[in-house]
């Protein structure tokens, strides 16, 4: 592809509730992270792959964050905030922000996975840093706005290699008397 090299130093940031719900709300599937790590590095030298995450107390979320860091990312992760209105809050867009930034001068290439809006800002910042900026998103829910900003915009939309469905509860069958 245009602009890879295989000495380019790569960092990969992950806003992994962007991705999560992305996939959910358009396919009803999970997101097969280390097929878009492979992918997001492409044969270049990886230097760092963090993972932004929100803790919610869902029984299930600490074997994920396992098994993000078994696939080599760093995992970052923050508690879900709740107000006394029943409001929700979590998001890591400053702190994915400020890692970028810290990281940039030790890469040639930053690769953000997240159709995030907010992050047209830092990729306009990254690219007038010298950096190659690099997207890979689901078109269908990713910021037009960070899409024109990118170097290369990487589409997920209808590719099943980067989707697992999700696991179907079993019903559990019971004798008839």
């Amino acid at each position: 592809m245009k602009g890879f090299h295989k000495n380019q130093r790569v960092g990969v940031f992950v806003d992994i509730q962007n991705m999560y719900y992305s996939a959910i709300n358009l396919y009803d599937s999970k997101v097969d992270f280390r097929k878009i790590l492979d992918d997001a590095v492409a044969g270049r030298s990886l230097i760092r792959a963090f993972a932004y995450v929100i803790k919610a107390d869902i029984g299930e979320e600490e074997s994920f964050f396992e098994a993000l860091e078994n696939m080599g990312f760093d995992v970052r992760s923050k508690d879900l905030q709740v107000f006394s209105g029943g409001q929700k809050k979590g998001d890591w867009d400053v702190g994915l922000a400020m890692d970028a930034i810290r990281l940039a001068p030790k890469l040639d290439a930053v690769v953000l996975v997240s159709g995030d809006g907010d992050f047209t800002d830092l990729v306009r910042y990254l690219n007038s840093q010298g950096c190659r900026v690099e997207v890979i998103a689901f078109r269908k829910s990713a910021s037009s706005q960070l899409i024109e900003a990118a170097d290369f915009f990487h589409d997920l939309d209808g590719k099943k290699k980067y989707l697992r469905r999700k696991k179907k509860p079993v019903k559990s069958r019971k004798k008839k008397s």
